[in-house]
């Protein structure tokens, strides 16, 4: 999995190892809690991390694309093991006023590794924060192989903090509570990481484990899109919307959760409540759109609000015929309005 190549024209020769992915999950059994270490999941941008070991640095994203140029305040890590190379697994993140991943916040950094006097105006205006979280190959050693454990207590060991990187702590057993303890504070979720787990590159692991605290709250339905393909006459995503300061605000378009029975259903529904108007305040650009009157009483799951107020991966959950449209209870908060 593993594949050999020249990091930034190095005369140390790293190896390019793509990340281990977590698995969609929930938490371990009670009698298995503390086999796990339980990290924060972090709402960024993925990143392997090379150090050639002469001061310079190397990022590249999930895909194996090369963006060191878009986060230019991470440089000096380079220098940060003297001329010990070494691999490492992180996540860049944009903080907001809160100390709080804000991947809104990040959007206007990514995509800018070959602009670097634009990442440079950027940097200084919403600099990133790099967390580690693994060590894969150390000293031109491979750490593949290694458990968890020991990777982690070698990364550790780096005691690698500084003013745009930290390797924040991870919690062995005590699951429940660090899942608790997430969603208190508003975070986006919970990484379960097997003890004995070795690293496997590029592999979708259960040895890993990813918990995502999702909300849900009610909509109210005031369009959709027609789908394409198998979905050909059927709705392909509602758009919703929810009251603010007297308007009903366009808050996103669902296009996941639904049954092919209720994907049948809702076409019905939508028919019949069919109008030329917009009901959205202000009218959302959405081509393709057909608009409904705001009757039918929805309720989905997202992960966060943009600060625009707009829902991130929303998914469907069910109707609500149980509400009347003025009972739909979820008001979009005021300071997103």
């Amino acid at each position: 999995m593993t594949e050999p190549a020249r990091v930034d024209n190095s005369p140390v020769t790293l190896p390019l190892i793509p990340p281990m992915l977590a698995t969609p999950g929930t938490l371990p059994p009670a009698a298995q809690d503390a086999r796990w270490a339980y990290e924060t999941k972090q709402d960024g941008q993925r990143v392997v991390i090379y150090l050639p070991g002469d001061g310079s640095l190397v990022l590249r994203a999930r895909s194996g694309l090369e963006i060191t140029g878009a986060y230019p305040e991470l440089g000096p890590l380079g220098d940060a093991l003297g001329a010990t190379p070494a691999v490492l697994d992180g996540e860049v993140l944009a903080l907001d006023e809160q100390g709080r991943a804000d991947f809104q916040l990040l959007q206007s950094r990514m995509g800018l590794a070959h602009a670097p006097a634009r990442a440079a105006r950027l940097a200084a205006r919403t600099p990133v924060h790099l967390v580690l979280f693994d060590v894969m190959h150390l000293g031109g050693r491979s750490l593949l192989r290694l458990p968890y454990t020991r990777r982690r207590a070698a990364l550790d060991r780096l005691a690698l903090r500084g003013p745009h990187w930290s390797t924040p702590a991870a919690l062995v057993g005590h699951g429940e509570q660090a899942l608790r303890a997430t969603r208190e504070h508003g975070l986006e979720g919970l990484v379960c990481k097997r003890l004995d787990s070795v690293y496997e590159p590029g592999v979708r692991s259960r040895a890993w484990l990813k918990i995502r605290n999702m909300r849900s709250e009610d909509v109210l339905v005031g369009g959709w899109l027609p789908g394409k393909g198998r979905l050909t006459g059927l709705p392909g995503a509602v758009l919703v919307g929810q009251r603010a300061a007297g308007r009903l605000r366009y808050v996103g378009g669902v296009g996941t959760g639904w049954s092919e029975a209720e994907r049948v259903r809702l076409a019905g529904l939508l028919r019949a409540a069919a109008t030329d108007v917009c009901p959205f305040d202000p009218v959302p650009h959405v081509p393709g759109a057909r608009w409904v009157v705001p009757r039918l009483v929805g309720e989905v799951r997202y992960s966060t609000r943009t600060r625009e107020g707009m829902l991130r991966q929303p998914s469907w959950l069910r109707l609500r015929p149980d509400l009347a449209p003025e009972e739909a209870a979820a008001d979009i908060p005021d300071d997103l309005v």
